[in-house]
């Protein structure tokens, strides 16, 4: 059996082996294996696609992962088969990470109907990891329907997702701040839908929150039409409070995705969208591309030493440096 065929035709364990050794194999920095992984892509790609793409953001502490485990398991029930990638923080001291999102969810881990793979960040900003677009097709080609990306949970920064998901989610909690903190640009003007949780811990003040943010979101207008902010034509964000912990509140949540999806595909934004993150994709890749290429160049090696030294010297600026590494390497 080759390994697309476990990915897309096997069932069970022997499929989950065969995710499990794709996505490692997509995360691989070693030359081989890339070449090995563009090739397996390619192969996957004609069964990808068809799934609903969830980004999931919010600070540390906001209940995420105690959200997925519960919308995957509402999910379920419904005939749904669910996929969560998990991003977790790899420290800047050691560069390791626990990886320990699948005992946040122990419920939904168990089941055979999800797959959860939690993913080291390695270094990469938008609270992604660097090859979580790839998996996300791995997921899609072995039937997965619903995919849902968990992101570090480090601040407003945390853009990434949502130039890869159909629906970006940020979660807030009740008491998260001033009214400041309701209409600062970044993560916020992203969302597509926000989501108040622990709403069972203090009622009144997720009910507040729920009432600034729905009103910051009108004021700024973020998506949508600008020009006709009533038009029933485009999506305009929602804010919905619920409990996680309490599954209270999981089908009004799963209701506004729909709806997202619904009216995204008629107006024809929701294709348009994952057009343009293809290409987004791509212009990515191009740059990583460029940016190894260049260190790898033997000239460029040779006089990086110096050139370095003198930076942190302060004999040269760091922007002369720069381009004089980037005239040598054109002239290779």
């Amino acid at each position: 059996m080759s390994a697309v065929d476990a990915i897309v035709v096997s069932q069970g364990t022997v499929q989950r082996r065969a995710i499990a050794k794709a996505i490692t194999l997509l995360e691989s920095t070693r030359a081989d294996h890339r070449a090995q992984a563009d090739e397996l892509l390619t192969a996957l790609l004609p069964h990808t696609g068809k799934s609903l793409r969830l980004g999931i953001s919010g600070v540390p502490g906001v209940g995420k992962s105690t959200f997925i485990e519960a919308l995957g398991l509402h999910l379920i029930e419904q005939g749904h088969r669910v996929a969560v990638l998990t991003i977790d923080p790899s420290s800047s001291v050691s560069g390791g990470s626990i990886l320990g999102d699948k005992t946040r969810m122990e419920k939904l881990s168990m089941h055979e109907k999800a797959y959860i793979r939690p993913s080291p960040s390695s270094g990469t900003l938008g609270g992604v990891a660097e090859k979580t677009r790839e998996a996300m097709l791995v997921c899609e080609a072995a039937g997965y329907d619903i995919v849902i990306v968990e992101t570090v949970g480090v601040g407003q920064s945390e853009t990434a997702v949502q130039g890869m998901t159909d629906m970006f989610v940020l979660m807030q909690l009740p008491n998260a701040g001033d009214d400041l903190q309701a209409i600062k640009k970044g993560v916020m003007e992203l969302a597509d839908l926000v989501v108040i949780n622990k709403a069972d811990i203090d009622a009144d003040a997720a009910t507040r929150a729920q009432a600034m943010i729905t009103s910051s979101l009108r004021l700024l207008g973020m998506h949508g039409n600008p020009n006709d902010p009533h038009s029933d034509k485009h999506w305009q964000p929602q804010v919905i409070s619920l409990s996680a912990l309490l599954g209270q509140g999981v089908d009004t949540f799963w209701k506004a995705v729909s709806e997202f999806q619904t009216l995204q595909t008629a107006n024809g934004l929701f294709n348009q969208r994952r057009q343009n993150q293809s290409l987004s994709w791509m212009w990515e890749r191009i740059d990583a591309g460029l940016k190894q290429a260049f260190k790898q160049n033997s000239a460029v090696r040779e006089q990086l030493p110096q050139l370095t030294a003198s930076v942190q010297a302060g004999q040269l600026a760091a922007s002369t440096a720069a381009r004089e590494l980037l005239r040598t390497w054109n002239q290779r």
